[in-house]
């Protein structure tokens, strides 16, 4: 059985002018055109395909891979609006069609938007939607405290901005976990789950919570610090936005860290700077 929207490893029955057939599901085989075809394939290999509808609603086989399937969260760009709705690049010859019903305002071509990619059961067509909420899960999380997870940012609000956690709930990092480099839509990074609320929603940190983010925040500054011939004119009391641009972190965690060197005795805290201990 093929599942449209996935990656099938399937069989070849047999070879046409125009491709392969591999096999389906009840007798309906499925082409594999020659332009997908790997080098080398021969009649009752098993390969690995993508399965989707071209643009005649046919179910075709490609050996690309798409830039999201079925049950993925992407962010895709926007190349063609019509009375219909909206298409995005998704990597193959046939875009992806977004319906005007699953846009949460009006796309405009030429821009990206974080969707889901699913299955319409009532057309069996593999569609988007930017209405992200119902497509994650409604169970409670069971995060452990600090656990890193694979985050990719979807919207922003004035408290902060939501995310999805491992292709599957809803979190929260807060804007004073990201200091003065705001983020956008669409970007993914690492995480740690700090705490799963009663809502369902998990709040987020950049940076692992505790002193066992500040060993390794340490290490850095030192290194940078030696970099630098020993000695950089920055302290505790610098401006936030100096530190981050020179460090990456925020103001609170970097005297954090420097007051962790200056007890291991690794460093010197001088009126307007930080000198490595020889």
């Amino acid at each position: 059985m093929a599942d449209i929207g996935e990656i099938n490893r399937l069989k070849v029955l047999r070879r046409a002018d125009h491709g392969l057939y591999l096999e389906g599901e009840g007798g309906n085989d499925i082409l594999l055109p020659n332009k997908y075809v790997p080098e080398g394939t021969s009649i009752t290999d098993e390969i690995d395909v993508f399965v989707y509808r071209d643009s005649e609603d046919r179910i075709i086989a490609t050996n690309l891979t798409p830039k999201a399937m079925v049950g993925d969260f992407a962010v895709l760009e926007v190349v063609a609006v019509t009375k219909f709705g909206a298409f995005l690049d998704w990597g193959l010859e046939k875009d992806l069609f977004v319906p005007f019903k699953e846009q949460k305002i009006k796309m405009v071509e030429g821009r990206y938007y974080v969707v889901a990619v699913y299955l319409d059961e009532s057309t069996d067509r593999i569609v988007a939607s930017a209405k992200i909420g119902k497509f994650l899960s409604d169970e409670l999380p069971e995060f452990s405290t600090n656990e890193e997870v694979s985050v990719l940012v979807y919207a922003s609000n004035e408290i902060g901005y939501n995310c999805i956690i491992n292709n599957s709930f809803i979190g929260i990092i807060y804007k004073d976990q990201v200091f003065d480099k705001p983020l956008k839509p669409g970007q993914r990074m690492t995480a740690f789950a700090t705490n799963v609320r009663e809502d369902g929603k998990t709040d987020l940190s950049l940076l692992r919570p505790g002193y066992e983010k500040v060993d390794g925040i340490a290490k850095a500054i030192l290194d940078e610090i030696k970099d630098h011939g020993g000695y950089m004119a920055v302290s505790d009391k610098s401006p936030a936005d100096v530190i981050y641009s020179k460090f990456g972190i925020s103001k609170k965690n970097f005297k954090k860290a420097i007051g962790s060197l200056y007890k291991q005795k690794l460093i010197e805290i001088e009126k307007i700077g930080i000198r490595v201990k020889n």
